[in-house]
Order: C-alpha cells, then sequence, then structure tokens
C-alpha cells in the first residue's frame, strides 16, 4: 500500500483534517506513524461512538500504531460525571465495548493498544508537564479550548479546565503522530498544537469525525433514549427507533438516518463486499440497490426513495451492525451491572 492509498484510508470519511500533508509525510517518513484517541468513561457507548471505531478500522489497515485512552481520570473530572467508585468499572466496560465495536466494524481489537488515564497521568513528567501548562494557560484560553466537551457555566469549576488541559497534553505523553476525535474536539487539540512545541513536543496532525444528529433532530443527546442507539438495543428498539426519526423526505440536513447510513453502515457494507437493500412492492418500483451512499442520497432527494422504504432497511442495516456488540455485552452482565448498576443491576 503506498502512500496515497494509506493518506486515503485515515481521512476518508472525516470531517476534517489537520492536515493531509502531515499525514502524507508522516506516511513518507515511517512505516507505522502513532495515532490515539480517547474515551471518557461517563455513560454508556451508543452509536454514536460506532462511527468512531469504523476510522480505526482503517487507521489499523493503513499501519497506523493505534492507542485507545480510556481517559478515566478525565470522566470525574467533567463535573464528576462518573463517580470515583465507579471508574474501573466503567473503565472495563468501555474496553469491552470498543473491542466488540472494533471487530465488528472488519478489524482485529488486538490492533489497538488500551492505556488508561491514571496508568501514567499521576507521575512524572506528565504531572510537571501539566503544571506548566496550569501556568501558561489563561482561564479564557482553555475555556474557550473546552467549549464544546465540558460542561460550561459562568462560574466553571476547575476540574473541567484541568481536562482540557490534560487532553492537549495526553498526545505528547502517549507519543501520537495523529490526534482522532469528534470535531467538537477541535479546540482542544488545536491548543494541543499551539502550545506542546513549547514544551519540546512535536505539534500532531489532526483527524476529526463528524458529529451525527440526534434522531429525533437536532444534536444527539447521551441523556435523551429516542435521541439514539445503544449498543444493547435488540432488533426490535432499533426498528422502532428508526421508524420514529427526524427524516423528512427530500431532507439531508439534520437526519440521523441518512448520517447513520452514511458514517455506519454503508462503510462496514464496504468492507464485507455487500450491498444495501432497500426492498418495495413491485407496484412502487421493487427493490432498489445500493453499493454506493451518494447514489442513495440522490435518490431520496429527488424523491425516488422515500423515508416509508428507507427506514425499514436502515433499522435492518443498523441492527446487523451493532447485534454482535449487543450479544458481546449482554453475555458478560456483570460488566454493565458493575458500570451501570442503575440500569442493570
Amino acid at each position: 500500500m503506498d502512500t496515497a492509498e494509506r493518506t486515503e484510508l485515515v481521512t476518508r470519511y472525516t470531517e476534517e483534517v489537520v492536515t493531509e500533508a502531515e499525514i502524507e509525510a508522516l506516511f513518507e517518513e515511517r512505516d507505522s506513524p502513532t495515532a490515539y484517541i480517547g474515551y471518557a468513561p461517563t455513560g454508556e457507548m451508543h452509536i454514536g461512538h460506532f462511527t468512531t471505531m469504523r476510522k480505526l478500522a482503517d487507521f489499523i489497515e493503513s499501519g497506523l500504531d493505534v492507542t485507545v485512552l480510556i481517559a478515566d481520570l478525565h470522566a470525574h473530572l467533567d463535573d464528576a460525571k462518573s463517580p470515583f467508585e465507579l471508574l474501573d468499572s466503567r473503565s472495563a466496560y468501555y474496553e469491552a465495548a470498543i473491542e466488540g465495536m472494533i471487530e465488528a466494524a472488519g478489524a482485529d481489537p488486538d490492533g489497538i493498544e488500551f492505556v488508561r488515564g491514571t496508568e501514567y497521568q499521576l507521575e512524572d513528567p506528565y504531572t510537571m508537564d501539566l503544571y506548566r501548562m496550569l501556568a501558561e494557560t489563561t482561564l479564557s484560553r482553555a475555556q474557550r479550548a473546552g467549549s464544546e466537551v465540558v460542561r460550561q457555566s459562568e462560574n466553571p469549576k476547575l476540574g473541567g479546565l484541568v481536562y482540557t488541559l490534560m487532553q492537549s497534553l495526553d498526545v505528547a505523553a502517549l507519543d501520537a503522530d495523529i490526534a482522532y476525535g469528534g470535531i467538537d474536539q477541535r479546540g482542544i487539540y488545536m491548543l494541543a498544537r499551539e502550545q506542546l512545541p513549547d514544551f519540546g513536543y512535536d505539534k500532531p496532525a489532526c483527524v476529526f469525525a463528524p458529529l451525527l444528529s440526534g434522531l429525533s433532530g437536532g444534536k444527539m443527546s447521551a441523556s435523551e433514549e429516542t435521541s439514539k442507539i445503544n449498543l444493547t438495543d435488540d432488533d426490535d428498539a432499533v426498528a422502532e427507533k428508526i421508524e420514529g426519526a427526524y427524516c423528512p423526505a427530500g431532507e439531508t440536513e439534520g437526519n440521523g438516518v441518512l448520517e447513520y447510513l452514511q458514517y455506519l453502515v454503508f462503510p462496514v457494507l464496504e468492507e464485507r463486499g455487500e450491498e444495501f437493500v432497500v426492498e418495495r412492492p413491485e407496484e412502487y418500483g421493487g427493490d432498489l440497490v445500493y453499493d454506493d451512499y451518494d447514489d442513495l442520497e440522490t435518490d431520496f432527494v429527488s424523491g425516488e426513495l422515500h423515508p416509508a422504504d428507507l427506514k425499514p432497511a436502515a433499522a435492518a442495516g443498523i441492527a446487523a451492525v451493532i447485534d454482535p456488540v449487543r450479544e458481546r455485552l449482554l453475555n458478560q452482565p456483570e460488566l454493565l451491572e458493575d458500570a451501570y448498576p442503575e440500569k442493570y443491576a
């Protein structure tokens, strides 16, 4: 695989890349550049996380060395979303869920290395670098960088501000050439590109995933059940949520059903060499078969593909992707009970 092919794998299905030329240079300079993504183990993982797993599968295929940070300290620093006593159990759940999603996305989970924040964030040189960043970063700069990630208020807690600096520093601590995350992480990684060279580290290239719209319209909300599909939802629950989803005929803006297809279902089908089939009665034109998302969107916008026909096919496609992950998690009931006792115990 040449540099152009490796770069295409890393940059496809993304919202923004900073910069593609830097990623090309990394592949020219070394066989196995490094990449990292971090997840704070707070609420249950859902389909929005799954799209980033599909991207990690691309990273692995391109020859990147991939590290997944289970950012346990971050999970408490962001307004105590995870109590200290649940950090270990939720971290274990996140590792299991991520392994399941990586495998379902068509890659080998052994191709990633898991690291927990508490393994290195409590000792030198990390702590000394963090103190230096705290001394040199203004309150307004830290707030601006983390404005899309941590909870904001007129009187913010210090934990959320330290969170932002720690995430910037994680890039260097994990020796990552490429920092990967949702587009909401952009401010934090731009801070890393700005500040890390001052501490003797290279600035990272950055790859940003799009944030999916919620099924009920607008931004996906982790606290709104109808807004997202959970990894433990069965096929009936998936079908019910998709049936009630915001999907107006011909409209693509804020259409979570289309986004799930574009960023999750079609990439997985491509990996498997399969097509996406929309079943329709012969009186309405018969079945439609797609091997490319753009063709599906064109038909949807033109009116050739109606939401009533698309939704059942989308539900079946999404369920087929998450089914193996659901089975893996439900076969470990103690994992769910320990991590989320209020729901599963």
